[in-house]
C-alpha cells in the first residue's frame, strides 16, 4: 500500500473498505482518524475523508498530507482548540477511550474507526466558527453612512466595524492607514430609522454625542446589528464578554474599545504572545475586571502584573504551579481566585496586597496554611477547600485575627492542634465537612456563630456556647456533643444519623432553638422540656427508639412534629387537648408525620388542630379514621398500610383536601356513597381488585416483574425502565431502571437502546465485566449522538445462565453508574449489589475527582452540577464524570426470592431493609413495586420515584440437565441416569403428582415471564449420543441406587386450552374443557429393568395400595374431577411411546420445551406426564402437587362411553403384552436395588 510523505501516515481516504481493515487488523497501534471541513453543519461526503494513520503519526504529518497548515480539535461539540505539531491525533484519541473506560486494545482500535466517535471527539483541516459567535466578537461590513442628526451630510460609502463596546466607521480607501472614527456605545442609543427602510441610527453618551445613520441591504443584516449594538448600549459597564468562544487571541479592532472595565476571556485557548495574546492585555489602561479562568496557561503572564488599575482577577483551572513574586505589584487588588490549580505555596511578595480581601486557594495542593496569609489583613475568609491538609495548627488562626470564615472542606485532616490555650474571638463560621476528624474540640473559638462537620467520623464534640447559633453535624459516629454555656443564641442544631441515646440537657435549655433534628439516633425518650418549648417550630426524632411521649402542659408554637418509626403505641389523651389559656396546645402544627409506630389509635382531640394540612400515619395498626376531615386546611393525609374498617366521613369534604391515601388497608370497605364523596379529591389512592391467580402463575415461571413510577410533585417523569423477561430468544432476562434528574428524553433514549447494546456486546464477549462496562461505554456514545449532553442514572441487570456452565444454574450480572441501585433479596436479607458513585458516599471517587482538578461547589455538587462521579452523558464534564461502570456478578440460588430496583429518591427515603421486608410477603410484583413507591411518598418524596420489584423462582423448575443428548425435565419427572426406563435419585422411585387448575388468568400487569416458547430439535436429532450434562440442581447420582422426595414438578401453560404449547389446540379425546377443575395424581413405582405398565382399573378397587410393593415395577395412576356438578365424562389411560408420537396433540413435545419453561424428553418413563399435559386447563392454569393420594377417587365412565373405554383398554393390554419380551430381553434385570419403600 502507498504511503504518503511519513511511515507513519497513508493516503487519505473516502471510505473505508476490505485493505483498510485488513491493514488495521496487522497491529493494534494503527487506526484512522476523521478529518472534516470547516462547515460541520453542512458537511457532506466531500468535506468528510479518513486519514489511516498510527499512534506515532504527528499532526504535523497529517497536515502536509491534507495540504493544511493546522489541525484542529473539538471535545464533546464544545471548543475547538488547534493541534501543536508534535501532538498525536491517534493517540489522543485511544487515550481519551481508555479514559471512558475501554480497556482491550482491539476493542479501542474498533471504536477509534467508528465515525460515530466524532459526536465525542472530532478532528477539523480548518477551524470551525458559527455565524453567531462571530456577530459576538466582531461585525464588519461595506454600507452607507451619513454623519450627524441633520441631513446636512451625504450618505457615503464606509466601513463599519462593531467591535467590542464601539463603532468604528473608516474611509474604504483609508482603512489601514489609522483614519478612522470611534463611536463609544455603552450607555447611548440604537434606534430604527423610519425614513430610510433597513436603516439604524447610533448615538453615543454624553452631552456631545454624536450620531451615524447606516443603511443596510438586508433585512437579514439589518437584524444582526440592531440585536448586537442593543446588547453593547444597554451596559452600565464597558463590559466585554468573549467566553467559550475558543479564541487564541483578541481580535484586534477590540484594542480600540479603551473604555472596557471588564472583560471576560474565560473558557479559551488564549496564547501569551502575538499581537492579540495575552501580554498584549496591558493596552487596556482602564481595564479593571480580568476572568482569564480555563484557558490551560500553564503560567501566568508577567505583563499582566504591570495593569495597575486591576482589582479583580481570576487565573482558576489554568493548571499553575507556582505564581511569580511580580503579583505582588497589584496593589490595587482585591480580589484573587486561584482555584483549581496545582500551587504548593505563595510567594512572600503576595503579601504586599493590603487591599486584598477575597483569596481562592480552593482546590489546589496545600499541605498547610500558607504563611503569607498571616499578612492580608484585609482577608476576612479562608477559602482552603479541596486541599491536602492533614492537620490544622489552630494557633494560626488565633495569629491570623482579620479571620472570620474558615472552609476546610474535602481535605484529609485527621486532628486539630493548639498551641496556647489562648481563646480566638475572631472566627465566626467554620466548615470542615468531608474530613476525617475522630475528636472535635472547638471550645476557644469563643466568638463561632455556626460549625458545619458534617460526614466526619466524630465520636466527641465539644464546642463554645456564648455565640453559637447554628450547629450540623449530620452523619457522624456522635455519642457525647458537649456545648458550654448554654447557647442562648442557638436557632438551629442538626445532629442526625449519629448515636445518640439523650437529647443533650444544653439543647432542652436553650431558649431560642427552633430546628431540632435527632432522626436516625439511638433515643427512647423525649424530654418534657424539649417537647413544651416555646421557641421550638419543627422537631424531627424520626427513627429512633422512643416509646411513648411525655405530656404537654400548655401552648406551643411547634409547626412540624416527626415522630415516624418509632415503637409509640399510643399518643398521649390530652397530646391535642386545648391549654388553660383555651388555645389548643398545637394550634399551629402544620405537619404531623406518626408513620412506622405501632398506634392503634389517634386521638379525636386532634381536630382541634385547625392550621394542619399534612396528616401521615401509615404502617401503623390504627382502626378508626381520625377525625380529621373537618379540619379547614387539611391538604395531604396518608392512612396506608393500617387496619382501617370503615371510614366515618361527612357529607362535604374540606375543599383543600389534594390527597388521601388509603392503600394497603385489608379489611377497607368502601361503600358506593363514600366513593362518590372521595371523588372530588384531585388523588385518591386505594387498592385495586387483587387478580385472583396472581399467586399460582408466579410459581410456574422462573421470574415475573412489576413495575410502578410515580411523579411526586413534578409536573413530567424523568424515570424510565426496561424490563425483558425473555431475552435474545431464550431463558434470559435485562432489567433496567434509568434516572435522568430534570431530563424526560435522556431515560426514555437508554430503555429504547440499552438491550440492543448489550444483545451486540454478549454476542461479541463471555466475560461479564466486559460486554458490560462496553455496552454502558456504547449506549454513553449513542447518547452523545443524539445530542444529548445531560446525564443519566442508570442499572442495567441481566440474569443468564452461567458461561462456564451452560447447563448450570443462572448468574446474575449487574452494572450501574450514578444513584440507581438494586439489591436482590437472599433468605429474606438485602443483599447490596451495587454502588452509589456520588461525592458524599464514594470517598475514592472524591478523590479522583479533586486530582482532576474539578470544582465541588459548597452544595457538593461537580461544577455545581451533579453530585454524581459516574454518568451516562454529561460528555461536557469530562474527565470528571465518567461513564465506565460497576460490574458485579452472582449466582443465584433458590434463597433468592426478589430483586428490587429503584432510583435515587427510592432509597434516600427507604433502607433496604425496610424495603425487603415490606414486599418480602408479597407475590404480586405489581403491587410490590406500588408498595415502594408508595413508602417513599410517605417518607416525605417529593421527587420523580421508581421502583421494579422482579420475583425470583430460580429453584428446581430452572433445572437444565441433559443426558444422552436430551434435556431432561424438572424433578417431577421421572428422569433415566444409565437406561431410558431408569429413574434418576432426583425423582424417586415414587413420586407424587397432584395438579389443580387456577381459576382465572393472571393480571398482565404483573409482567412477564420466562416461560416463551422455543422450537426444539426433533426426534431423529435428539437421539445423537453426546456426553451426558447435568446441573448443580441435579449432580450424577450413584448407580443403583434410589432416594425418595417429594416432588415439586410444576406445569403451567398461558397460551391454550389443553395446557400444551400453541400448535397443541386439540383436546384430549374423549375428556370435556368446560373450565372445571381437574386433579391428577399419580403414583410411580419404579425398578431398574422393568418397563412401566398401566393397572387395569380393577386394581383400584381392589385395594388403594395395590402395585405399590411390586417389585416388578408398575403404574398406579387415578384421575379425578372435581367442582362440576354436570360430572359426567372422564377418561384415563397410559399410551404406548409410538401411539403418543403419532397424535397431533402430543407429537411435538417430544424434545420441545413446554411454555412453562420444563424440557420434555424422550424417555418412556415421561408418557405419563404428558397424558398429565393433556388433561384440558384453562389458560394460564398450573399443577401444583400435593404429596399423598386419596383412598376415594375412582373412574367415572358415563354409559355412553363404555364400550369405547374396555376397547382401548383392551388395546392397551394387548400392546403392552407384545412389547414386555422385547423390553426385558434388551435389558437386563438389575444384581440389586435400594428403595425407600
Amino acid at each position: 500500500m502507498k504511503r504518503n510523505g511519513s511511515r507513519n501516515c497513508l493516503n487519505r481516504r473516502s471510505r473505508f473498505g476490505s485493505r483498510e481493515r485488513d491493514w488495521l487488523k496487522e497491529d493494534v497501534g494503527r487506526g484512522c482518524v476523521y478529518i472534516y471541513g470547516a462547515d460541520s453543519a453542512t458537511a457532506t461526503s466531500s468535506d468528510l475523508h479518513l486519514v489511516l494513520c498510527t499512534v506515532d503519526t504527528l499532526a504535523s504529518e497529517i497536515c502536509d498530507g491534507e495540504g493544511r497548515e493546522n489541525l484542529y480539535l473539538q471535545l464533546h461539540g464544545d471548543l475547538v482548540r488547534r493541534l501543536e505539531p508534535t501532538e498525536k491525533p491517534l493517540q489522543i484519541v485511544y487515550e481519551y477511550l481508555a479514559g471512558l473506560g475501554f480497556e482491550d486494545l482491539v476493542r479501542i482500535q474498533e471504536e477509534a474507526a467508528n465515525s460515530d466517535l466524532s459526536c465525542m471527539i472530532r478532528f477539523y483541516n480548518e477551524k470551525p466558527c458559527q455565524v453567531e459567535q462571530l456577530d459576538r466578537i466582531l461585525l464588519s461590513g461595506v454600507y452607507n453612512v451619513r454623519k450627524g442628526k441633520t441631513q446636512l451630510h451625504k450618505w457615503a460609502e464606509r466601513l463599519v466595524i462593531l467591535c467590542g463596546t464601539c463603532l468604528i466607521i473608516s474611509s474604504v480607501k483609508d482603512c489601514h492607514t489609522g483614519k478612522m472614527h470611534i463611536l463609544p456605545l455603552v450607555g447611548g442609543k440604537v434606534e430604527e430609522v423610519k425614513r430610510r427602510q433597513h436603516s439604524l441610527a447610533f448615538s453615543s453618551a454624553g452631552a456631545q454625542a454624536q450620531t451615524y445613520h447606516v443603511c443596510f441591504e438586508t433585512l437579514a443584516e439589518y437584524q444582526r446589528w440592531h440585536r448586537q449594538a442593543s446588547t453593547v448600549v444597554s451596559q452600565r459597564l464597558s463590559t466585554v464578554d468573549l467566553s467559550c468562544y475558543s479564541l487564541e487571541e483578541v481580535p484586534e479592532h477590540l484594542f480600540y474599545s479603551q473604555d472596557i472595565t471588564y472583560l471576560n476571556l474565560r473558557h479559551n485557548f488564549m496564547r501569551l504572545d502575538g499581537s492579540g495574546g495575552l501580554d498584549s492585555l496591558c493596552r487596556f489602561s482602564q481595564l479593571k475586571g480580568l476572568n482569564l479562568s480555563h484557558n490551560m496557561l500553564g503560567k501566568l503572564p508577567i505583563l499582566l502584573c504591570e495593569i495597575s488599575n486591576l482589582t479583580e482577577l481570576n487565573i482558576s483551572c489554568n493548571g499553575l504551579h507556582h505564581l511569580p513574586s511580580q503579583i505582588g505589584n497589584l496593589f490595587n487588588l482585591q480580589t484573587l481566585c486561584l482555584d483549581g490549580n496545582f500551587l504548593t505555596s505563595l510567594p512572600e511578595e503576595l503579601g504586599h496586597l493590603q487591599q486584598l480581601c477575597s483569596l481562592g486557594l480552593s482546590f489546589n495542593n496545600f499541605s498547610e496554611v500558607p504563611v503569607v496569609c498571616e499578612k492580608l489583613t484585609a482577608l476576612d475568609k479562608l477559602a482552603m477547600a479541596g486541599n491536602q491538609l492533614e492537620t490544622l495548627n489552630l494557633g494560626v488562626l488565633n495569629r491570623m485575627s482579620h479571620i472570620r470564615c474558615v472552609d476546610l472542606r474535602l481535605n484529609h485532616l485527621r486532628r486539630l492542634s493548639v498551641d496556647s490555650l489562648e481563646g480566638n474571638k475572631s472566627v465566626t463560621h467554620m466548615d470542615l465537612r468531608d474530613n476525617q476528624l475522630t475528636d472535635l474540640d472547638l471550645s476557644f473559638l469563643g466568638s463561632l456563630e455556626q460549625l458545619h462537620c458534617e460526614r466526619n467520623q466524630l465520636r466527641e464534640l465539644t464546642l463554645s456556647g456564648f455565640s453559637l447559633r447554628a450547629l450540623y453535624a449530620n452523619a457522624n459516629c456522635l455519642m457525647t456533643v458537649n456545648v458550654y454555656p448554654v447557647p442562648s443564641l442557638l436557632t438551629c442544631l442538626e445532629i442526625s444519623r449519629n448515636q445518640l441515646l439523650c437529647i443533650p440537657d444544653w439543647a432542652c435549655e436553650a431558649k431560642k432553638l427552633e430546628v431540632l433534628d435527632m432522626s436516625y439516633n439511638l433515643l427512647t425518650e423525649l424530654p418534657s422540656r424539649t417537647l413544651s418549648s416555646l421557641s421550638l417550630r419543627k422537631l424531627m426524632v424520626g427513627h429512633n427508639h422512643v416509646q411513648s411521649l411525655p405530656p404537654l402542659l400548655e401552648h406551643i408554637p411547634l409547626e412540624v412534629l416527626d415522630l415516624q418509626h418509632n415503637l409509640i403505641t399510643k399518643l398521649p389523651e390530652m397530646f391535642f387537648f386545648k391549654a388553660l389559656n383555651k388555645l389548643s396546645k398545637l394550634e399551629q402544627l402544620e405537619e404531623l408525620n406518626l408513620s412506622g409506630n405501632k398506634l392503634k389509635t389517634i386521638p379525636t382531640t386532634i381536630a382541634n388542630c385547625k392550621q394542619l394540612h399534612t396528616l401521615i400515619a401509615h404502617s401503623n395498626e390504627i382502626s378508626i379514621f381520625p377525625e380529621i376531615l373537618h379540619l379547614p386546611r387539611i391538604q395531604f393525609v396518608d392512612l396506608s398500610c393500617n387496619e382501617l374498617i370503615e371510614i366515618m366521613i361527612p357529607e362535604v369534604l374540606p375543599a383543600t383536601l389534594q390527597e388521601l391515601d388509603l392503600t394497603g388497608n385489608t379489611n377497607l370497605v368502601l361503600e358506593h356513597k363514600t366513593l362518590d364523596i372521595f371523588s372530588h379529591i384531585a388523588t385518591l389512592k386505594i387498592d385495586a381488585k387483587p387478580s385472583l391467580t396472581a399467586d399460582s402463575a408466579l410459581s410456574s415461571t422462573l421470574w415475573n416483574h412489576g413495575l410502578a413510577e410515580m411523579a411526586g410533585q413534578r409536573n413530567k417523569l424523568c424515570v424510565s425502565a426496561l424490563a425483558l423477561g425473555s431475552f435474545a430468544d431464550s431463558v434470559e432476562a435485562v432489567y433496567g431502571m434509568f434516572d435522568g434528574d430534570k431530563n424526560e428524553e435522556l431515560p426514555r433514549l437508554l430503555q429504547c437502546t440499552m438491550a440492543d447494546v448489550l444483545l451486540e456486546e454478549v454476542q461479541q464477549s463471555n466475560i461479564d465485566s466486559v460486554f458490560m462496562s462496553n455496552t454502558f461505554l456504547v449506549s454513553h456514545r449513542k447518547l452523545g449522538m443524539a445530542g444529548q449532553k445531560l446525564g443519566s442514572s442508570a442499572v442495567l441487570c441481566y440474569i443468564r445462565h452461567d458461561a462456564t456452565d451452560l447447563a448450570g444454574s443462572f448468574t446474575l450480572t449487574l452494572a450501574n453508574v450514578g444513584t440507581c441501585q438494586a439489591i436482590l433479596c437472599r433468605s429474606g436479607k438485602p443483599l447490596p449489589l451495587s454502588k452509589v458513585f456520588s461525592l458524599e458516599q464514594y470517598p475514592e471517587e472524591a478523590r479522583r475527582v479533586k486530582e482532576q482538578k474539578a470544582i465541588i461547589t459548597e452544595d457538593n455538587k461537580v461544577n455545581g452540577v451533579t453530585c454524581c462521579t459516574r454518568m451516562l452523558g454529561c460528555t461536557y464534564l469530562h474527565p470528571w464524570i465518567l461513564p465506565k461502570p460497576h460490574v458485579y456478578s452472582i449466582p443465584l440460588t433458590v434463597q433468592d426470592e426478589m430483586l428490587l430496583l429503584g432510583n435515587k429518591a427510592l432509597w434516600e427515603h427507604l433502607s433496604y431493609t425496610e424495603a425487603v421486608m415490606a414486599v418480602r410477603h408479597l407475590h404480586d410484583p405489581l403491587a410490590a413495586a406500588k408498595k415502594v413507591c408508595t413508602l417513599a411518598q410517605s417518607y416525605g418524596c417529593q421527587d420523580n420515584v421508581g421502583a421494579m420489584v422482579v420475583c425470583l423462582n430460580i429453584g428446581e423448575d430452572s433445572c437444565t440437565c441433559e443426558m444422552h443428548g436430551h434435556t431432561l425435565p424438572g424433578p417431577g419427572g421421572v428422569i433415566s441416569t444409565a437406561k431410558p426406563a431408569t429413574p434418576s435419585s432426583s425423582s424417586g422411585i415414587a413420586s407424587e403428582f397432584s395438579s389443580e387448575l387456577s381459576a382465572s388468568e393472571v393480571s398482565s400487569e404483573v409482567g412477564s415471564t420466562a416461560s416463551d416458547e422455543h422450537s426444539g430439535a426433533g426426534l431423529d436429532a435428539g437421539l445423537v449420543p453426546r456426553p451426558e450434562r447435568r446441573c448443580s440442581l441435579h449432580p450424577v447420582p450413584p448407580s443403583s441406587i434410589f432416594q425418595r422426595q417429594p416432588s415439586c414438578a410444576t406445569f403451567s401453560s398461558n397460551q391454550s386450552d389443553n395446557g400444551l404449547d400453541s400448535d397443541d389446540e386439540q383436546p384430549v379425546e374423549g375428556v370435556m374443557t368446560n373450565g372445571s377443575k381437574v386433579e391428577v395424581e399419580v403414583d410411580i413405582h419404579c425398578c431398574k429393568g422393568k418397563s412401566l405398565e398401566p393397572v387395569p382399573p380393577g386394581a383400584e378397587e381392589g385395594s388403594p395400595a395395590a402395585g405399590s410393593e411390586d417389585d416388578s415395577g408398575g403404574l398406579f395412576f387415578r384421575i379425578r374431577r372435581q367442582n362440576s356438578m354436570n360430572s359426567n365424562i372422564l377418561l384415563a389411560g397410559t399410551k404406548e411411546r409410538c401411539e403418543l408420537q403419532k397424535s397431533p396433540s402430543t407429537c411435538c413435545l417430544y424434545g420441545k420445551k413446554l411454555s412453562n419453561g420444563s424440557i420434555v424428553p424422550l424417555e418412556e418413563s415421561l408418557n405419563l406426564i404428558e397424558v398429565a399435559t393433556e388433561v384440558p386447563k384453562k389458560k394460564t392454569g398450573y399443577f401444583a402437587a400435593p404429596t399423598q393420594l386419596e383412598p376415594e377417587d375412582r373412574f367415572v365412565v358415563p354409559p355412553d362411553l363404555e364400550e369405547e373405554v374396555k376397547e382401548q383398554i383392551k388395546q392397551h393390554h394387548e400392546s403392552g403384552a407384545e412389547q414386555e419380551p422385547n423390553e426385558k430381553a434388551a435389558m437386563a434385570p438389575p444384581d440389586e436395588f435400594d428403595t425407600a419403600l
